[in-house]
């Protein structure tokens, strides 16, 4: 971990919840639950989709099977079992790909704002968010980092910490300038 910055917007201080960044292997979080940036089949993949499969084991898998035999839109959440992972769940959302057209920047705020949303109803308190869609989905690394600060800052939740893992310098230098 390079370091730990911690940032609350006028909501996040409402309702309690401290927006912290930190550069590390999300998989390793001690949360409740951690954010996988997952496609719309929802079977596993590459990148933190991949690492969460194989960190928390088949049981993660298992369970998108089986909640999600049709997939998730994109801009949506759902959840999993974390498996073997110490996070108790995984909330499963699919980015908009950048590369792919998919340029509206409300569907990747509302993968942050569904997330919440399904953090609220399981009772999550803590909780790990990658950059959503900044990686091979290709979102600008600035307004990506951006959209995910403003989103955390201004949600009404009763999460008492969301933490953004960035998973190398230029992800954490984006999210250390968005979060000012």
């Amino acid at each position: 971990m390079t370091g730990r910055v911690s940032s609350a917007g006028p909501d996040a201080r409402q309702w309690g919840m401290e927006l912290t960044l930190v550069m590390g292997d999300i998989t390793a979080q001690e949360v409740d639950a951690v954010v996988n940036a997952a496609n719309n089949a929802m079977r596993g993949g590459g990148g933190v989709d991949g690492a969460i499969h194989r960190a928390g084991g088949p049981a993660i898998l298992e369970d998108c099977i089986a909640r999600f035999p049709d997939g998730l839109a994109t801009g949506q959440a759902g959840w999993s079992t974390g498996g073997g992972l110490f996070a108790r769940w995984v909330i499963h959302v699919v980015g908009p790909n950048y590369v792919a057209g998919q340029r509206d920047r409300a569907l990747l705020t509302s993968c942050y704002d569904r997330t919440l949303e399904v953090a609220d109803r399981l009772g999550v308190r803590t909780i790990a968010f990658p950059l959503i869609s900044a990686g091979v989905y290709g979102w600008p690394l600035d307004d990506a980092a951006e959209a995910a600060t403003d989103t955390l800052r201004n949600a009404s939740t009763r999460v008492q910490e969301a933490r953004i893992v960035a998973f190398g310098q230029a992800a954490y230098d984006a999210l250390h300038r968005a979060l000012g």
